[in-house]
């Protein structure tokens, strides 16, 4: 498995503010403009089903592979020869919260796509959670 970006951050924010976004695929394309939009078919549950359009990128079918309220929401998605994990986990810590994001890519082409399509996480990933983090803390203050 490679891990194509980590990042940790901590919010004034409650966790539950962190997961309201994960789990509100309509407002990923504010703090993640690499999104052009996200869908899930039905109920956001464990093993749902769901659409995600990257901006200029073809529709990519994922797979919510872990949820716990106000804790975690993971999402796969396959590539041929490979499987993409976004691991969104936040945890209450004195004041707020700590949020981290974590992508990893596994499979026999892991590699192929770590050099081309997923070569921008090391840096995407970080400024999203930046991002997020603003506009939670933003939505909070008011």
């Amino acid at each position: 498995m490679r891990t194509l970006a980590s990042v940790t951050r901590e919010s004034t924010a409650s966790p539950s503010a962190f997961y309201a976004r994960w789990v509100d695929h309509d407002s990923w394309r504010e703090w993640s403009p690499d999104t052009e939009w996200a869908r899930v078919e039905g109920e956001v549950r464990q093993g749902a089903r769901g659409i995600l359009k990257p901006v200029g990128g073809p529709r990519t079918a994922f797979v919510i592979a872990e949820l716990e309220p106000d804790r975690v929401y993971t999402d796969v998605s396959r590539v041929p020869g490979a499987r993409l994990t976004f691991r969104h986990r936040v945890d209450a810590i004195p004041g707020g919260s700590r949020v981290t994001a974590e992508v990893t890519l596994d499979g026999p082409l892991s590699w192929l796509w770590a050099r081309t399509a997923f070569a921008g996480f090391e840096r995407s990933v970080p400024a999203d959670l930046d991002r997020l983090v603003a506009l939670v803390e933003t939505v909070r203050a008011r």
